[in-house]
């Protein structure tokens, strides 16, 4: 009795299936609203809370339905979240909140629920899967209508097109999907009552949505939709629990094709019973170490076949594996088929005979499982015979060789001849055949073989030089050389052919591992064409390309990526774009085209098309080569939509952070300007009183309306230079400048607000000039002045101190205040941010530094000191310092 090992892959998937705390999705699963999908929700989750399980109501939706109202009460619930949309308040369901009470069970129903905007999650599915993955169990209930896949197909049904849409994927996963089903009449007769929607909304629905028609196709379709999802679950108890035997509960085809013109028949025919029995069907072709290599007309007969069986809706693969009878029902009962058709012999019996017959095996090991044979008879001409490529088309080159080895084989026999024993001579022989079965194949390996015997009867088994045997027991002798001479060579040819499959297999899955791990780094649509580009064209030895559409959605190639497509071969490129199907060179669309077109297929629309031109010696491409193409394709689109998604969310994240800058903006323009305009409007009515004050309170009240009035201009100045700066308008001017010049132009135009502050400067007489633009970082030092004169105690003392090291001028403005808050030294130079001191202002001042420094190539930072009170300090490059004649004579020239 043979060892059953478990399958490794299928321990892994379990693992991986029961590891971790990922939460368990169950759908309540109906054809229409008002089936009863929240009502069965509401039982079950009471079924479960006697249990013992923590159920908590996230989201109900009871429609005014007494008796949903009724069985969700006495549940704990999520208080609903309020949301302000244009001006009206909006419920909707609080993700932090049930993340925070995080309940053994969460009941959210309506999982193809629309968010309100500014949530986290534009779709509520969304939300459920933020939930399970925080290792909450989710219940929730979905119709039919609203399963991606089906969402045309409804509307081609219904006539209503149906916008809130949940991925299969999500269907798919779903631990259970409970079918919640009421028959037509009732759910009419429901709607009638005023159980499904208000009187006023149910006669406008029986008319529209709920039509009896539209009830039945829609019925039809969730029932489909659960069996599948069933039968998905059967498929992995089965793999779980490596059960081999069939479980025929659904009918399953599978037809085995050969490569030759007549497997077209056997592919309509089981088309015809997989239509009557309404079963889903397969077309496999089993590539076999045993079996000669394909000719070029095998292989484009391959291809044939297998276009036609998908054309016809069948799903094809390509199996690989040393016995065809047994890799094919591996297959089948991994796929738990109970019906395999094959085609009925066409050759002699003797063949059977000597090589085994196919139908023989399956019908011996097919157990449970239903063996077809269809008559392989022909209907049109007499078909072509098809020559492999084992055969060298007619070359005697290899036969030749063998007869050359076995040549040389004997003359070393003839050396050892006397010195040795015959069985000795007949290793050498076999030597010699299987280093031909290992060069050239079988056939020549077999008249190496035949040869060999040859050669060792007529020179080394007396009588010598003659056939003639004087003893009988060479006979023997002769037949057991033979037959293992034709065993080696069968075993080498074997061994040859597997281990050219092993290479060919390693060779794709490198290629495949090297494209998605280069594809993972990519950042940009021009870094995937790249890479994508140059493995196909690896893959293939030919050229490829891919070719992205433009912002008119034709498509356009990149520059250097291209093959020098013609207008024709855009046409085509395009036409493949425009349709989703594969066009061009080898395809039965547009085959005059010099290039394969391969769509690329994102998970919503098409992103581009990848073009290929495989050289002649490899056309027509098999159909492992076309599966290989799609699915480094696949890759592709899958990348390309990465990167778009990618741009698409930094996009939004800017677009979230202007909105958000922009509300600031309001509010500090709401608060900041309107206070300054409140003083100079008082001030100024007063002052047009007569006679009402002294001279003292009236210069009082204009020191007001002037000091109001420069502080509004500060911040108009601060808002439009930090505009400015972030359109990139602003072009630096700039000069040779000294920086003490600078400083105390600075501290000039704070002469009024810094009266009464010990202001100290220090900086060495032999400091370089700098070349900078002077108005700027006069800006820059005036900023940084008001800012420290505003943030620190009256009194207090601020030092301005330069120096120059590393071909660069430091100024450092140090000041003895309350110092910065932790965590603040980076945060000080974001826009609007003003650190909770109370202070009036923008919160403009130092990015307004920060970005005019940056300009001029330098940085800016902020510390707190070691004793107290904060410095700021900022670098200038000196660049190549001034002219000499400049450091002679003062003069200033532009830099």
């Amino acid at each position: 009795m043979t060892e059953q090992r478990p399958d490794p892959d299928a321990l892994l998937r379990r693992l991986a299936a029961d590891e971790g705390s990922r939460g368990r999705l169950k759908i309540f699963f109906g054809a229409s609203p008002g089936v009863g999908k929240t009502y069965a929700m509401l039982e079950a989750a009471r079924a479960r809370r006697a249990e013992g399980k923590d159920v908590v109501l996230g989201w109900i939706e009871t429609h005014g339905r007494a008796e949903t109202a009724a069985l969700a009460e006495g549940l704990e619930r999520i208080p609903p979240r309020a949301v302000e949309y244009r001006g009206v308040q909006l419920r909707e369901f609080d993700l932090d909140a049930a993340l925070a009470r995080k309940p053994g069970l969460l009941l959210l129903d309506e999982l193809a629920h629309s968010n309100a905007p500014g949530a986290r999650h534009a779709k509520r599915w969304q939300d459920a899967r933020e939930l399970l993955d925080a290792g909450i169990d989710v219940y929730t209930t979905l119709n039919v209508q609203h399963v991606e896949s089906l969402n045309d197909l409804v509307n081609q049904v219904t006539g209503v097109a149906v916008r809130e849409t949940v991925p299969d994927k999500i269907l798919d996963d779903a631990h259970e999907v409970e079918f919640v089903d009421l028959p037509p009449e009732d759910l009419l007769k429901r709607l009638a009552e005023g159980k499904v929607y208000l009187p006023e909304r149910a006669a406008d629905a029986a008319r529209n949505f709920f039509r009896r028609g539209n009830l039945l196709a829609l019925r039809e379709l969730a029932l489909r939709r659960t069996a599948e999802h069933v039968d998905a679950d059967v498929q992995t108890y089965r793999r779980d629990h490596e059960i081999e035997p069939t479980w025929p509960v659904a009918e399953r085809i599978l037809v085995c094709v050969r490569p030759n013109p007549e497997s077209d028949r056997l592919v309509r025919a089981a088309r015809r019973t997989a239509a009557r029995l309404k079963a889903d069907w397969m077309v496999a072709y089993v590539e076999s170490a045993t079996q000669p290599a394909l000719s070029a007309a095998e292989r484009q007969a391959l291809a044939t076949t297998m276009k036609l069986a998908e054309e016809l809706g069948a799903e094809t693969v390509a199996l690989a594996g040393e016995s065809v009878a047994e890799t094919l029902l591996t297959f089948a009962r991994q796929r738990n088929v109970n019906r395999i058709v094959v085609g009925k012999p066409a050759h002699s019996r003797w063949r059977d005979r000597l090589k085994g017959s196919l139908l023989d095996e399956l019908v011996r090991g097919s157990g449970g499982i239903e063996v077809h044979v269809i008559t392989g008879g022909q209907t049109g001409p007499p078909r072509p015979t098809l020559v492999t490529a084992e055969r060298g088309r007619g070359t005697l080159g290899p036969y030749r060789w063998s007869a050359g080895v076995v040549v040389l084989c004997t003359l070393v026999c003839w050396a050892m001849f006397g010195r040795f024993d015959n069985s000795n001579l007949i290793m050498v022989y076999l030597l010699g055949v299987a280093f031909v079965a290992t060069r050239h194949g079988r056939r020549p390996s077999g008249l190496a073989a035949v040869l060999s015997v040859a050669a060792f009867d007529f020179f080394f088994v007396p009588p010598h030089m003659t056939f003639a045997v004087s003893d009988t027991q060479y006979l023997v002798t002769f037949g057991v050389m033979l037959v293992v001479s034709l065993l080696i060579s069968t075993l080498a040819v074997r061994v040859k052919a597997q281990a050219e499959a092993a290479r060919q297999r390693e060779r794709r899955t490198q290629a495949l591992y090297a494209m998605s791990r280069e594809l993972a780094g990519a950042r940009t649509a021009e870094e995937v064409v790249r890479i994508a580009s140059r493995h196909v064209s690896e893959l293939v030895q030919g050229s490829a390309s891919v070719l992205l559409p433009g912002s008119n959605g034709r498509l356009e190639e990149p520059t250097g990526d291209g093959s020098g497509a013609s207008s024709r071969e855009a046409a085509v490129a395009q036409w493949t774009f425009d349709h989703g199907r594969m066009a061009g060179l080898g395809t039965d669309t547009l085959p005059g085209a010099s290039a394969l077109y391969v769509p690329l297929k994102g998970t919503q629309s098409f992103l581009g098309v990848l073009g290929v031109r495989p050289p002649e010696t490899l056309l027509p491409l098999a159909p492992d080569q076309l599966d290989l193409l799609e699915t480094l394709a696949r890759q592709a689109a899958s990348a390309l939509e990465r990167v778009r998604l990618g741009s698409e969310a930094e996009q939004a994240r800017l677009a979230v952070e202007a909105e958000r800058l922009r509300s600031t903006l309001l509010s500090s323009v709401s608060h900041d300007l309107r206070t300054p305009l409140a003083t100079i409007t008082g001030a100024a009515s007063t002052l047009l009183e007569p006679g009402s004050l002294d001279e003292a309170a009236e210069r009082e009240l204009k020191e007001a309306i002037y000091e109001e009035a420069e502080r509004l201009n500060r911040l108009v100045t601060n808002l439009l230079d930090m505009t400015r700066l972030e359109s990139g308008s602003l072009a630096l001017s700039r000069d040779w400048h000294s920086l003490e010049e600078l400083v105390g132009t600075a501290l000039a135009r704070l002469e009024r607000r810094a009266k009464g502050r010990p202001i100290k400067v220090s900086i060495p007489e032999d400091l370089p000039l700098v070349p900078v633009d002077g108005v700027l970082v006069e800006q820059v030092l005036v900023n940084l002045l008001d800012n420290a004169l505003k943030y620190t105690p009256p009194g207090s003392p601020i030092v301005v101190t330069a120096a120059s090291k590393d071909g660069a001028v430091t100024v450092e403005l140090a000041d003895e205040g309350p110092g910065l808050p932790v965590g603040a030294e980076e945060r000080v130079f974001e826009k609007f941010y003003r650190g909770g001191s109370g202070q009036r202002g923008f919160g403009l001042g130092l990015p307004i530094c920060s970005a005019i420094v940056t300009a001029h190539g330098g940085r800016i930072w902020a510390e707190n000191r070691p004793s107290r009170g904060a410095a700021f300090r900022f670098t200038l490059p000196l660049g190549d310092g001034p002219p000499p004649a400049m450091e002679e004579d003062g003069e200033r020239e532009p830099a």
